[in-house]
């Protein structure tokens, strides 16, 4: 039986974190064996915002050698970096040319992102999700995981495919119809500072976020200071208390346990008792993931050939892709 394929990934802007990891690296490593997946590092999305030139790189590997660390498996998962194949710039520019401009005008992360940036506002932040619509397209992808803030960009997607498919494949698509894939609980971690909030990269507070490679004294801090209420007594789903159910649930999905299990060991506890069994939970989570990342670090010769046949593989699928979708565009393909 051919199993689906899955294609996702994550940008090497900062350090992945508790918020990458249970929203989506831990749910790919847990389904991988399900899928065909294809997982590569964002770096073309990345400097759709101000970035460092100096440590790009340097981020892009730390990321690839934390998916592994995580525990993607290569006989499952292709990891590549998104720059290395460049069928991904050339399909965005051909997607450029029949995707209207007021659909990338309604993207809502536009907006949002537009009035922070202001008079800096770059044209690649109104095209990222042309970006991704090629990022999922040229490796005909059937499922894409997505939080709830990605899921407007894959309806665009979605868009792009049917008006494509309408206008230049005939009777066979050319372009597959991506499906979400959507996990309910941990689909999105929020921030410790502030509860009605999603954990991000981009948040200038280090404190809002647990950082996969954090040290323990970091962890520690972090959780001591990080934002509670009043109220003696953790209960999950409580409009008025967002930041207990958010740690509630870290702590539900690092434990193990199940709601119902977190539930009633936590409902008299009060801050003092749990904010320990938060950290040394946490802790003991992230252990192994930093075990093996230095030990991944310490071996860059393996890293690159992970990358290196990770590219290879990404590029077959990818320039296939791309050639239908030229051929259907009218161009004549080089000799």
């Amino acid at each position: 039986m051919v199993k689906q394929r899955v294609l996702s990934g994550v940008q090497p802007t900062g350090s992945l974190h508790l918020g990458n990891y249970l929203g989506a690296v831990r749910n790919w490593v847990e389904n991988q064996s399900q899928y065909e997946n294809f997982l590569f590092v964002a770096d073309l999305h990345a400097i759709t915002v101000p970035h460092n030139p100096a440590t790009l790189a340097g981020d892009t590997y730390k990321v690839a050698a934390l998916y592994l660390a995580c525990g993607l498996d290569l006989n499952h998962s292709t990891i590549f970096v998104q720059s290395h194949v460049s069928a991904h710039s050339e399909l965005t520019w051909l997607l450029n040319c029949i995707t209207p401009l007021n659909w990338l005008q309604d993207m809502i992360q536009f907006k949002e992102k537009a009035v922070k940036q202001g008079e800096n506002v770059n044209t690649g932040l109104l095209d990222y999700p042309v970006l991704m619509a090629a990022d999922i397209l040229l490796y005909q992808a059937d499922k894409v995981p997505v939080g709830e803030d990605q899921k407007q960009h894959l309806e665009l997607t979605r868009d792009i495919v049917n008006r494509f498919n309408h206008l230049f494949a005939g009777k066979k698509p050319v372009l597959k119809l991506p499906e979400p894939l959507i996990r309910s609980e941990g689909a999105r971690v929020m921030s410790l500072t502030d509860g009605t909030r999603k954990m991000s990269k981009s948040d200038p507070s280090d404190m809002s976020r647990i950082n996969l490679l954090d040290s323990t004294d970091d962890i520690v801090k972090k959780i001591k200071r990080c934002k509670t209420d009043l109220v003696r007594g953790l209960t999950f789903d409580d409009s008025e208390r967002p930041e207990c159910n958010n740690l509630l649930t870290i702590y539900m999905l690092l434990s193990g346990k199940t709601k119902s299990e977190v539930a009633q060991e936590c409902l008299d506890m009060g801050w003092g008792q749990f904010k320990p069994l938060l950290t040394e939970t946490t802790i003991a989570a992230l252990k192994p993931i930093q075990e093996k990342y230095q030990a991944i670090m310490d071996d860059l010769g393996y890293l690159e050939s992970v990358l290196r046949q990770g590219r290879e593989k990404a590029q077959a699928q990818a320039n296939d892709t791309l050639a239908k979708a030229k051929t259907a565009l009218g161009y004549s393909l080089a000799l």
